[in-house]
């Protein structure tokens, strides 16, 4: 059963009138392979949020969603959907974003970059959400500061992200990895490696992150590993 048919019945099950925000509290404490269903809706629902738009679903919205999630042929009406019910719910992103902070980090305990924890991968799919259109706007920087802030994520996290995935943003090698301005060589070296690591496509599902949404690693591991060239290559200078 493909992840937009789950998302079909998780949404099919909500009572009418219901929120959609209803399917995070749910799906707490469900199984990785229904975690992967919270995944895909929270970031299409933030994705919404973030839009502020209005009426039907545009196709630019819709293209921005392919930057992360591979859809099969005729598909595309689960996610619009989700995307609708998003901004007709009068709930803020807030609000959405503390359920999903919930869902995914139950006991509420801080989160750095170097867990890569799957919030931390859902605030990268909100980055690259933003950055669809070929700009960033103060607005968004605000509501994705804001959002990894309700998610429990610390402003040293929050600029990891943004360093990795906006261009035009200050991208030191040292904050792309997640490390301070003095760390060596070889922790340099150990951090790119764990950060590979995670962003292996089977750690990536295990955690959560379903297999529609693998677009999602390939700006990371491109940035990450330019960055590990950069230490290298001023430490060998």
């Amino acid at each position: 059963m493909s992840i937009w048919t789950r998302i079909a019945d998780a949404l099919s099950a909500l009572a009418k009138g219901e929120p959609l925000s209803v399917v995070f509290d749910r799906l707490r404490g469900a199984p990785a392979p229904e975690q992967s269903v919270g995944f895909t809706i929270a970031v299409l629902a933030l994705g919404a949020k973030m839009a502020k738009a209005d009426g039907a679903v545009s196709r630019a919205e819709v293209t921005a969603f392919r930057r992360i999630f591979q859809f099969p042929p005729g598909e595309e009406a689960h996610a619009a959907h989700v995307f609708d019910l998003a901004r007709q719910d009068v709930a803020g992103f807030d609000a959405y974003a503390r359920k999903i902070a919930r869902l995914f980090n139950p006991d509420g305990h801080r989160i750095c970059a170097d867990d890569h924890h799957i919030l931390v991968d859902i605030l990268e799919a909100l980055f690259q959400i933003a950055l669809a259109d070929g700009s960033y706007h103060c607005g968004e920087d605000a509501f994705l500061a804001h959002v990894a802030e309700e998610f429990g994520l610390d402003e040293p996290c929050f600029r990891t992200v943004r360093a990795r995935l906006v261009e035009g943003a200050p991208r030191d090698p040292y904050d792309v990895l997640g490390l301070p301005r003095d760390a060596s060589k070889d922790q340099a070296r150990q951090a790119w490696k764990l950060l590979v690591r995670d962003t292996h496509p089977d750690v990536m599902q295990a955690r959560g992150v379903p297999p529609e949404a693998m677009k999602l690693a390939e700006r990371r591991l491109q940035v990450i590993n330019e960055a590990w060239k950069q230490i290298a290559e001023k430490e060998a200078a």
